[in-house]
């Protein structure tokens, strides 16, 4: 016969079913928070970097390295072959313009100089000399040139007597006929000689001018060597620095061998390279950014190498500000190179995401998710990238990389 269970009994067997519903139950949520897990992966809060989408301009440009350049440099070249005296000045002194920086051996040029103003004395007295002996040559002509003048009015004079003679009958006509040809005879000499005393006075003409010209010549190649013996006291022509000095003393230098190197460091520019596959969008006059410790200095390109060296286009870059204190000879720093600019677009801050992610797709925060939708990437540069497509000004996106969840369209954050 069947008993009635006791109070506690019952009591028992119903906390009995409590667990084991709860345990089914908890075996349920764990299946199905398990599945969940399975086709959403997780990822934690703290690994995701975002930024907000917002309107603004963007400025698509090109990454070059740039090295900051004395704006105005200067190249000191030896002005004569000789040997270095003395050092004045080393490297790294401040100079001032009419300084000196080295002294040069001038005695091979002195000896050249002395031989050159003997030369220029010897060719002076020959002038005086060639001038006295063609004035004595021409006064001997003149003196001839008279005497045949004489002669020809005495034949003249003897002409008409022989032609009076015959016309009275006291002469011949033969003697008339010598009398004429002596004068004709007497005139041709006399034209001769005005001849010979004309090309004579042409002849010391060309010959005072080739000497004056011998003479200029000289006298300029005098005042270049004494030019050349003054710049052997190298001196400074502008205020600067010297950058570097040939100071070895005693070693021989070259007419035009650079001896020492000024730049003036209270102005700069940029000195920088970019791959070859990009020359085609250089152009002299774009605007450039360069960036020193977070700071941005504006400028642009002035002048563009035509040649191309390993691979790479040199390039140099006007700054706004060359007289930045950041800038230091030397120093490398970012440059960009502005080759697009939209004044108005949908903008969010570069990351990682756009050099490793998909250029169609962002993921776009959705309360405790990231939700992968369609966004193009347009213009960018190292602060901003383009987005155009499904997202709208105020959405967070991610910028940190994806590239491992870029097949699901979810991922949860923890």
């Amino acid at each position: 016969m069947d008993r009635e269970l006791s109070a506690a009994a019952k009591q028992a067997n119903r906390r009995k079913r409590f667990w084991q519903i709860g345990i089914a139950a908890g075996l349920v949520l764990a299946a199905i928070f398990g599945f969940r897990s399975i086709i959403a992966p997780g990822i934690s809060r703290s690994e995701v970097r975002t930024a907000v989408v917002e309107r603004g301009p963007v400025v698509a440009t090109l990454t070059a390295s740039g090295v900051v350049v004395p704006e105005h440099e200067q190249a000191i070249t030896s002005p004569i072959q000789a040997r270095i005296e003395q050092v004045v000045r080393n490297t790294g002194e401040q100079v001032k313009p009419g300084e000196q920086i080295l002294l040069l051996d001038r005695s091979f040029t002195q000896l050249a100089y002395d031989k050159l103003k003997d030369e220029q004395q010897l060719n002076q007295h020959k002038s005086v000399q060639m001038r006295l002996e063609l004035e004595k040559k021409l006064n001997s002509l003149e003196s001839q040139l008279a005497i045949k003048r004489m002669n020809v009015k005495s034949l003249q004079a003897q002409l008409e007597d022989e032609q009076y003679l015959l016309k009275i009958g006291g002469g011949t006509q033969e003697q008339v006929k010598q009398a004429e040809l002596k004068l004709k005879i007497a005139q041709q000499e006399l034209a001769q000689l005005e001849q010979d005393i004309e090309s004579e006075r042409k002849l010391l003409k060309a010959d005072e001018q080739e000497l004056q010209f011998t003479l200029a010549m000289n006298g300029r190649s005098l005042e270049e060597l004494a030019r050349k013996m003054e710049q052997a006291e190298v001196r400074a022509t502008r205020p600067g620095v010297v950058t570097w000095v040939k100071n070895e003393i005693g070693s021989s230098v070259n007419a035009g061998e650079v001896i020492a190197r000024m730049a003036d460091l209270s102005s700069f520019r940029l000195q920088a390279s970019i791959s070859d596959a990009f020359a085609d969008q250089l152009h002299v006059g774009g605007e450039t950014v360069a960036r020193i410790n977070n700071t941005d200095l504006k400028g642009s390109i002035v002048a563009i190498e035509p040649s191309v060296k390993n691979g790479t286009v040199t390039f140099y870059v006007a700054l706004q500000e060359k007289s930045h204190p950041l800038l230091r000879p030397s120093l490398r720093v970012d440059l960009f190179v502005t080759t697009a600019t939209k004044p108005d677009a949908l903008r969010v801050k570069n990351g990682p995401y756009f050099n490793s992610g998909s250029l169609d797709n962002v993921f776009v925060l959705r309360e405790d998710e990231l939700v992968q939708v369609p966004a193009r990437t347009g213009l960018s540069n190292a602060d901003y990238v383009e987005l155009d497509g499904s997202v709208q000004p105020g959405d967070v996106v991610v910028i940190s990389d994806m590239k491992e969840y870029e097949h699901v369209q979810k991922v949860r954050l923890k």
